[in-house]
């Protein structure tokens, strides 16, 4: 009997054991039964008592009732600790209905964190959605920005090259050719086009279809038909217009550079790079021979014949053109010239395709720096640029010290040059995209956030 009891003392009992992995529902079950033991014990404890209360009312021997007196102290100390049990057993069932209800909580509680995870997940990828749409749409209004400046820009060349080769554009095809232009950037072509068609017949009725004046209605014409995306149509009368103007103006004259330039922009928009190159490239030639090799439109030109190599993978080519375009811009437009920067950010892109992320940093840090000079003055220690405080506040998170001060402090700078210049605002857009990819994502949320800002107050200005 004592080893028994030194056994029990040093390890536990296969019962002991089963309890200990019984379940949670289990337990309770096995609780509940025991509270009905312990009624029934209590309630057949409670019945003997009565009995042996009703036996000592009968017994007269002093000796047997103090015998039976004892027998119910006995059964009444029984009773009270099966009270007891059944007190601890309700409070252990208190106990289990307390803890299922914490963990249905806990269980409400991790569904909700799920949910959360999946909204957040939900609202990142919506997010990143509608700034990829933002950004898209941001491109396609500056397409169509450059378009419209290209039709001017085509409209000016046209008539400057029809004067410089001895071809003076009569004064009703320049004003139609304005309002056609107007039209087309309002998007009604349904206007444009049947003025332009009916513009071109009565001049073939009353010059001929070979006549410098047809041509440069042609040249018109296709332009419209580009710009809805008709490009076999525009091809055809490009092709016609060059013609007739090789023809008839000579083919080194300016008005010839203008139909290749146009011809080689819309095989370049239908993805023909290869058979746009030579024409650019003619153009450009001309361009040289009339106007002189440092001309702001040879500028123009190179800038076009460079994208179209950028866009056949020739990076050295396009690295020359863009450099060679810089030039020009510099030299004879000036520093504060919006070519310049738009140029700068086209050589950036290059750079960025081939990898060569310092050099485009720089061209991109240049934008900035010189868009803040021209607004506060020379750069110093307490006149800085964006960049400069996007790359402090870097620094001083890695430190575990970001500055809190709200972008305002930077003053009207913001209002000043991103809003009036959408280049300075590409440019930020584009080094916070380099930022990120450097893993610098402090100094990226700066130039993102200053780009927000800019374009908020763009849209403010708008509603005024």
């Amino acid at each position: 009997m004592p080893l028994v009891c030194g056994n029990m003392s040093t390890m536990l009992s296969p019962r002991d054991e089963k309890l200990e992995k019984l379940s949670q529902e289990e337990i309770i079950s096995n609780t509940k039964l025991v509270i009905q033991g312990l009624e029934a014990l209590k309630n057949e404890h409670n019945s003997i008592l009565h009995s042996l209360l009703e036996t000592i009312k009968c017994l007269k021997k002093d000796e047997e009732a103090s015998v039976v007196h004892e027998k119910s102290s006995l059964l009444r100390r029984s009773v009270e600790m099966i009270e007891l049990g059944l007190g601890e057993a309700q409070v252990m069932m208190a106990l289990s209905n307390h803890l299922n209800a914490v963990e249905s909580e806990k269980q409400k509680l991790r569904a909700q964190v799920r949910r959360l995870c999946q909204e957040n997940q939900w609202l990142r990828d919506e997010l990143a959605n509608t700034q990829q749409k933002l950004q898209k749409s941001e491109q396609s209004v500056a397409q169509l920005e450059e378009e419209k400046k290209h039709l001017e820009f085509m409209n000016h060349a046209a008539v400057a090259a029809a004067q410089q080769g001895g071809y003076e554009i009569p004064a009703r095809l320049r004003t139609l050719h304005n309002l056609v232009i107007q039209y087309a950037s309002q998007g009604r072509y349904e206007v444009a086009v049947p003025l332009c068609k009916q513009a071109l017949e009565d001049l073939e009725k009353t010059s001929g279809h070979d006549h410098p004046d047809v041509a440069t209605m042609l040249n018109i014409l296709a332009l419209v038909y580009r710009d809805q995306n008709k490009y076999k149509e525009a091809a055809h009368l490009l092709n016609d217009a060059l013609s007739i103007r090789e023809k008839t103006l000579g083919k080194d004259h300016p008005a010839v550079a203008a139909t290749l330039n146009n011809l080689a922009v819309l095989y370049g928009k239908r993805g023909k790079y290869k058979e746009a190159e030579p024409l650019c490239k003619r153009a450009l030639e001309i361009r040289e021979k009339v106007l002189g090799k440092d001309h702001p439109d040879v500028a123009k030109q190179l800038n076009n014949l460079a994208l179209l190599c950028q866009n056949q993978g020739k990076y050295e080519e396009v690295e020359y053109y863009y450099c060679r375009a810089l030039e020009i811009y510099e030299c004879r437009l000036g520093p504060d010239d919006p070519n310049v920067a738009k140029t700068k950010n086209n050589l950036a892109s290059c750079f960025l395709k081939q990898g060569k992320y310092k050099e485009a940093e720089v061209l991109y840090k240049e934008i900035l720096t010189r868009a803040h000079e021209k607004e506060f003055g020379s750069v110093d220690a307490e006149n800085k640029p964006i960049w400069m405080h996007a790359e402090e506040r870097e620094e001083m998170s890695k430190g575990k010290h970001r500055d809190n001060t709200p972008y305002g402090e930077y003053g009207g700078w913001y209002k000043a040059c991103k809003v009036n210049s959408p280049t300075v605002n590409t440019t930020l857009r584009n080094l916070g995209a380099l930022y990120r990819r450097q893993g610098k994502l402090e100094a990226a949320e700066t130039l993102e956030e200053c780009a927000m800002r800019s374009r908020k107050q763009v849209q403010n200005q708008l509603f005024l």
